[in-house]
């Protein structure tokens, strides 16, 4: 699910006329140096563009029109050469719909003590030109990001690639599509929410299709299409004996690979970013999808179970701002505790619905019964993900606002084998303790379902809620309660409406 159009940031540089024309000729040689330099850089995966270096009102208005126009463009980064009087920027900023990084740095990373004279100093103006216009961003209350550093260092291109991939996950929503197939599960507060708010707030759009939709379109799927399918199960997975050719459960896979294949073709003709369903309406189908879901997760669709579009749109946008990064991001809950005071661990999974991205080993194929949902036995991908650093992240819908709850975790490989439990799964230690992090997240109001990552930081979740205007609590190997406790509160007060 690549983006149709190459994505790119756009670099603008601000000065004014004041210091003529050679001094405005080298502005510009300058800004271009720069922005080769970022993109060489391999640590950034968005293209950078040297788009002008803008020098009046007019010209500013107009050059931000178009990064609001431009379908390639996901972010735009600013960086004020010299003094660029920042009124002029006024306008143009008021109209900016793009996310806005400010680089503060400079083109020379020294100062030339032996030859440095007024010339130089009314060139080189970024320590004060920058002031001015952090300013009236400020002054506007205008949500950016701020980098400070040389422009070559290795810390800032990583601190750019960052807020450049929360553009690229932002980017994904706008006009995304995600299809709830039924309703919600019944009873259930969390995976509520308001979708039209969502869609005003977010860009993308959530709609209900009739199970029967997604049943006509398994029906199409044909018999070749099913056999090459089983043929990649066999090639990319070890097949319990009962799913192999002349099993006594084959036909449970040959089911469940045309519950693939139309839940696939389905979502291409819709040209859908993710969806949800619940077991609790399945009407039409043999089986729910198991091995289906995960196989079309690791393809980059967004996916929650239960009717949870939020989780779902999150877990789209998460697989876009980790796109090449080692790891993966996959729907994950917290399922069951480990409360050993000298070893205490949270077993993260779902019935059958974990990204087979995560998987540590080769995937075992197998079928069991589910317990719940009254439809045969369903095929799923059985494996254990690897240990290291990661983090669970939720979004939920508080009635005045959005929230997003994130939790950084360890991730440990598993210690025991659970041979009655075939499911993929996850255990990790919250940080900054089990009693600590779990007393946080429910005082967040946290969703028991999230997208697991291993791959995105805090940081990137940080910049993708400030570029979409959404509280952000985290926890982390700092978070006190009664500190936490505070910032709710404050919280409270700052998004009251």
């Amino acid at each position: 699910m690549s983006p149709a159009v190459q994505s790119e940031l756009w670099f603008i540089t601000g000065s004014q006329h004041l210091y003529g024309a050679q001094t405005l000729a080298e502005v510009k040689d300058h800004a271009i140096k720069l922005t080769e330099g970022l993109q060489a850089s391999p640590l950034l995966s968005i293209s950078v563009r040297f788009i002008a270096v803008v020098t009046d009102t007019p010209e500013i208005k107009r050059v931000l029109n178009q990064a609001n126009q431009s379908p390639s463009c996901v972010g735009v980064i600013t960086w004020m050469h010299t003094f660029s009087p920042a009124k002029m920027w006024i306008n143009g900023l008021k109209i900016l719909q793009k996310p806005l990084l400010h680089l503060h740095t400079q083109f020379n990373r020294d100062i030339p003590w032996s030859s440095i004279d007024m010339d130089f100093m009314n060139l080189n103006q970024s320590a004060h030109g920058d002031r001015e216009f952090g300013f009236i961003t400020s002054r506007m209350r205008l949500p950016r990001k701020v980098v400070v550093g040389y422009w070559q260092s290795p810390a800032v291109h990583k601190e750019i690639d960052d807020w450049a991939r929360a553009c690229a996950g932002w980017n994904d929503w706008q006009d995304a599509k995600f299809v709830r197939f039924g309703d919600n599960m019944r009873q259930v507060a969390v995976t509520e929410g308001d979708k039209v708010e969502a869609e005003i707030r977010f860009g993308f759009s959530v709609n209900t299709h009739g199970v029967g939709d997604l049943v006509e379109a398994i029906s199409q799927v044909t018999e070749d299409e099913i056999q090459v399918l089983l043929e990649e199960y066999e090639e990319r997975y070890t097949l319990a004996p009962e799913l192999a050719p002349g099993g006594t459960w084959r036909n449970s896979l040959l089911e469940a690979a045309r519950i693939e294949l139309g839940l696939e073709q389905f979502l291409k003709a819709g040209n859908f970013n993710g969806f949800t369903n619940t077991f609790e309406d399945l009407h039409g189908m043999h089986q729910l999808p198991g091995i289906a879901v995960q196989r079309l997760m690791a393809k980059g669709y967004g996916y929650a179970g239960e009717g949870d579009w939020k989780t779902a749109a999150l877990v789209r946008a998460m697989k876009v701002m980790g796109k090449g990064l080692p790891g993966a991001n996959a729907f994950m809950e917290d399922y069951t505790y480990h409360f050993d005071p000298e070893n205490s661990l949270v077993l993260g999974s779902h019935m059958l619905e974990v990204d087979e991205s995560l998987a540590s080993h080769k995937p075992s194929l197998e079928i069991h019964p589910l317990g719940i949902g009254g439809k045969a036995d369903p095929v799923r991908l059985v494996f254990n993900a690897a240990g290291g650093k990661g983090l669970n992240a939720s979004l939920v819908d508080m009635g005045n606002r959005f929230r997003m709850v994130i939790n950084e975790v360890i991730a440990v490989d598993p210690e025991n084998e659970l041979p009655k439990l075939p499911v993929a799964r996850v255990l990790w230690k919250p940080l900054p303790d089990m009693e600590t992090a779990c007393k946080a997240w429910i005082l967040a109001g946290g969703a028991h379902h999230t997208c697991f990552s291993s791959n995105l930081s805090t940081e990137i979740l940080m910049d993708f809620a400030e570029i979409a205007g959404v509280e952000a609590l985290v926890i982390d190997k700092d978070t006190r309660i009664r500190d936490f406790r505070k910032e709710i509160h404050w919280n409270d007060m700052a998004f009251r409406k």
